[in-house]
């Protein structure tokens, strides 16, 4: 009878452990699932922006093309006609890839054919005009005249059929953001009802645990699950840093925020029901052992996730900010003078050119002087020892204020630069990957803007923009 009740109570936690598992592979699919309808709205979003942008530089094109055409006219000086000659090539590449990125949209495949057709209709009549004023002795006529009417009335419609695609876009990104909304607050609800039985059953497992005696065996098997499925939670959370990558720019950087907030939701919650679990094993059974180092192995990974969460979200939270009007060379100076024992240390050459009317700035000094001394350090580690030179550079220039931080390392290639502030992204043996980051996030707080260009073989620079203080 005794081994009965055992065997009871054994497969009552047997079916504990396996709900469990049920619970936190849902909660994980889900998170999964739900991160990657977010890459996905993104790569929408950055979709319908990218058509709107190659509308607005087939309209630019086809501008300047009227423009080389009208200067040629108004001055009779050919060199206008070379960029009149290369403007047809240029719209048609961006007809092609608007054709590309459009190609599964029916009704906007439509609009674009009809648009390219009022654009031949638009070159056809430029030319004809060129051939006018040839043939005219580069004199107006009122053929040329005509010509110029009608072509005006085809960049209208150029005008009109350009804004129905751009609001085309628009619809669908609206469309689209609806359902997901609606989706994501399903999630939710699931995610809640998750949590809920989640508790329940850590309950009912607590009140059993107290009366099982023999639970070494179990207590290790379990210990060794939750090991392997942190260990998951560990290379999910990389891999989804690693998507987090992919966005870009301002809009980009926002986005990265929003899903890093999101990611620590939901890996914490069933991070947090593994703790409590973990907890609960070690405390109903003697220390040491092969099941003692099982937990220090769950907790040591626990602390690890929590770290990758943590600095994640501090490189891209909003920050507080302690603003001031401050001179930008004094806080450059202070941010030198952090760095100087590195400068020291590689025989680094400072050469500074600041302006000395510089009109003040409003900002928070230790936070852009932490940004500064990111670049800064940046700059001093791309060096060779003893032949680096570090040139800092402040300007006013359009009612701004300019700093540019150039070192003359061995620079870096394109498909480098554009990941420079991107979470996790480091060339250095033992860099973090976001100390770049968070100088992205510090100077955006200040509605600045930074800008990283690089040539291979010559050096790295950064420019950051400020406003002027009131």
């Amino acid at each position: 009878m005794f081994f009965s009740m055992v065997n009871k109570i054994a497969d009552k936690i047997r079916v504990g452990y396996l709900t469990a598992f049920v619970l936190i592979l849902i909660s994980y699919v889900l998170t999964f699932y739900t991160t990657d309808r977010l890459l996905s709205q993104a790569k929408i979003v950055n979709h319908t922006n990218e058509v709107i942008n190659k509308l607005n530089n087939l309209l630019y094109c086809i501008k300047e093309d009227e423009s080389s055409f009208r200067g040629y006219i108004i001055t009779n000086n050919e060199g206008f006609l070379g960029e009149y000659h290369q403007s047809p090539a240029n719209c048609y590449l961006i007809l092609k890839q608007l054709s590309a990125l459009t190609n599964d949209n029916p009704a906007q495949q439509n609009k674009l054919d009809t648009l390219k057709r009022y654009i031949d209709n638009r070159f056809a009549y430029l030319k004809s005009g060129i051939d006018l004023y040839s043939s005219n002795k580069h004199q107006l006529s009122d053929s040329l005249r005509q010509v110029l009417i009608m072509g005006r009335d085809i960049m209208d419609s150029i005008r009109f059929m350009e804004l129905g695609m751009q609001n085309e876009e628009n619809s669908l990104m609206i469309k689209r953001s609806a359902r997901f909304v609606s989706f994501s607050n399903t999630i939710k609800i699931i995610n809640i009802l998750s949590l809920l039985l989640a508790v329940l059953l850590g309950f009912y497992t607590f009140i059993t645990f107290n009366k099982e005696n023999k639970a070494k065996k179990s207590a290790d098997d379990t210990a060794e699950k939750y090991r392997n499925q942190l260990q998951e939670r560990v290379d999910e959370l990389y891999k989804l840093n690693i998507e987090l990558l992919e966005l870009r720019g301002m809009e980009k950087f926002a986005a990265t925020g929003r899903i890093a907030r999101t990611i620590a939701h939901e890996v914490r919650n069933p991070l947090t029901n593994i703790n409590l679990a973990a907890e609960q094993l070690r405390s109903d059974i003697e220390p040491g052992g092969e099941t003692g180092m099982l937990f220090d192995m769950i907790t040591r990974n626990s602390k690890r996730i929590n770290q990758l969460i943590s600095d994640l979200l501090d490189s891209t939270k909003s920050t507080n900010l302690n603003f001031e009007k401050l001179s930008i060379n004094n806080v450059l100076d202070s941010s030198l003078e952090f760095a100087q024992d590195r400068i020291e240390l590689k025989a680094i050459k400072v050469v500074k050119s600041y302006a000395p009317d510089i009109c003040p700035v409003q900002v928070d000094f230790e936070k852009i002087n932490t940004a500064f001394l990111n670049i800064i350090v940046n700059a001093v580690e791309a060096m060779e020892q003893g032949n680096g030179i570090l040139k800092i550079t402040t300007e006013n220039m359009d009612d701004k204020c300019i700093v540019t931080i150039s070192d003359n390392g061995k620079g870096m290639p394109k498909s480098e630069v554009t990941k420079l502030f991107e979470p996790y992204y480091t060339t250095k043996e033992k860099g973090t990957g976001l100390g770049l980051t968070n100088t992205l996030n510090i100077v955006l707080s200040h509605n600045a803007t930074v800008v990283a260009k690089s040539v291979e073989g010559v050096g790295t620079s950064f420019i950051i923009t400020f406003a002027y203080a009131d």
